[in-house]
């Protein structure tokens, strides 16, 4: 009797399971599909480009007419960032690069151009338009 119960409740187990099996969809599972849009720092920094662009150099502002603006934000690397080279000079020395990377979008900048009296100008600058304000700062 005992032998006969365990075999009905491996049988009604089997069941159970292929029962449960069949009930399960034909399609195969999907892959999660990659996040649409742009990453936190590719948006971060073109939100942070344009502002530059517009505020340095779109106003003609004379502290900054020494420069030029190259705009590398289709980086490979997953860092977009723009540059300050000298004027006409595209291939010259990056006196100022500043770029965004990692989830967050952590905008960063380096370059000769920070230990310079325009320095404190240009982070105050950075500074405002990574958190969202995109007015310009007061000319110096």
């Amino acid at each position: 009797m005992i032998r006969a119960s365990k075999t009905l409740t491996l049988f009604l187990a089997l069941s159970a399971t292929a029962a449960l099996v069949a009930c399960q969809s034909d399609k195969p599972a999907e892959a999660p599909r990659p996040a649409s849009g742009k990453s936190a720092a590719l948006r971060n920094m073109e939100q942070v480009s344009i502002a530059a662009y517009r505020c340095w150099f779109g106003s003609k502002d004379p502290a900054f007419a020494r420069y030029s603006f190259a705009n590398e934000l289709d980086s490979m690397s997953g860092r977009p960032r723009f540059l300050l080279v000298p004027k006409n000079n595209y291939g010259g020395r990056p006196l100022l690069v500043v770029q965004a990377e990692g989830a967050s979008g952590r905008v960063d900048s380096f370059g000769p151009l920070l230990a310079e009296p325009l320095g404190s100008r240009i982070n105050a600058d950075l500074v405002r338009w990574s958190s969202g304000n995109d007015t310009c700062g007061a000319r110096t």
